[in-house]
């Protein structure tokens, strides 16, 4: 028996094509090793059957964005770290195969408030993270935030008008009640601590908030923890 060879190699003797067409092919998710799709160039293979299917085009992979919906406990880089084939949403296990390229040379955009939770994006298209970058100041945000305490009289009013609270201007906002202790709180660019902040110019302390739309993309039924594309018609 032969000794193992990367699986670009072994491409390459099937169907005479270049070293790097044999890496896109494989890193696109075109060849299967006994069945399965294997997107790793340096993966070694022996006696194994290697076929690279219909269709296959030697193209570098469209950039992605992802939308994951981030735990109250994850840090940036930990909520990064999360995001991998088997964290994408069943929900959303469709149109397009997760493959290893789709989680490198990820970045952020849109930070989430201090301690908040729910929509996050990482991107690896350079016209979301402009768009994102270049228009933040006018897309709207949506917290649903979780309060204690007791509201001051026309509390609600206030916050949508805007409030001095110690003396700084806070933002108008547009706020409801989701429930009795529930605010849903839309407003744009957010300072850090906004929120915090607005809350408290009312009488009430903010518990817990998650974030559920960014401009025209809401993060949608996504388990917490869990991830899954922007669509091709979302925009934000």
């Amino acid at each position: 028996m032969s000794e193992p060879i990367r699986l670009s190699k072994r491409l390459i003797e099937i169907v005479g094509c270049s070293r790097r067409e044999a890496e896109l092919f494989i890193e696109g998710g075109w060849v299967t090793v006994d069945g399965q799709i294997v997107d790793e160039p340096q993966h070694k293979v022996g006696s194994e059957q290697v076929e690279l299917l219909p269709g296959a085009k030697a193209e570098a992979l469209e950039p992605v964005t992802l939308l994951l919906n981030q735990q109250p406990e994850d840090t940036l880089d930990s909520a990064l770290a999360s995001i991998n084939a088997l964290s994408l949403s069943e929900l959303h296990r469709y149109g397009k195969r997760p493959l290893k390229g789709h989680f490198s040379r990820l970045t952020s955009a849109a930070l989430l408030q201090d301690g908040a939770s729910g929509l996050q994006v990482f991107s690896q298209d350079w016209r979301v993270l402009r768009k994102l970058t270049q228009d933040i100041a006018k897309l709207e945000q949506e917290y649903v935030v979780e309060i204690s305490g007791e509201i001051i009289a026309h509390g609600l009013e206030r916050l949508n008008r805007g409030v001095i609270w110690q003396g700084n201007a806070l933002p108008p906002v547009k706020a409801s009640w989701q429930n009795e202790t529930r605010l849903r709180i839309a407003l744009k660019n957010p300072a850090p601590g906004v929120i915090v902040q607005l809350c408290k110019s009312v009488g009430l302390s903010v518990v817990s908030m998650r974030r559920l739309r960014l401009g025209g993309v809401a993060m949608g039924k996504l388990p917490l923890g869990q991830w899954r594309y922007l669509a091709a018609q979302e925009k934000f």
